[in-house]
């Protein structure tokens, strides 16, 4: 029987960065970003709460700013340009209060 120490559950983290670095447990689904990226134009994600949507969306981030060191050993390392870096802009609707445009404006201009 193997006596290497257990990863640790990445519980409340939401960045890619600190997973990987952190060596936590993480199921790879760059596979499945990559085949986003190539085949489609427009998603919604639509899932339950706490199942994924923000670590989903900080990886695909984090692929299309390059950092390369992030995605050694995953399914998307052979398959991705590490020489190109794309701007990526993020905006988050999480808190505030969108009742009017007012709002929306101000959470934007923010």
């Amino acid at each position: 029987m193997s006596t290497s120490p257990c990863k640790k559950l990445p519980l409340g983290i939401q960045t890619f960065a600190k997973i990987r670095q952190g060596d936590y447990y993480y199921v790879d689904k760059t596979a499945i970003a990559l085949d986003l990226i190539k085949q489609g134009t427009h998603y919604f994600l639509s899932r339950p709460r706490r199942f994924g949507k923000s670590l989903f969306l900080d990886t695909l981030k984090e692929l299309f700013e390059g950092h390369e060191a992030l995605f050694q050993g995953l399914a998307v390392h052979p398959h991705w340009d590490w020489s190109v870096k794309y701007p990526v802009l993020r905006f988050s609707f999480g808190s505030g209060k969108f009742t009017d445009i007012q709002g929306l404006t101000h959470a934007l201009d923010t």
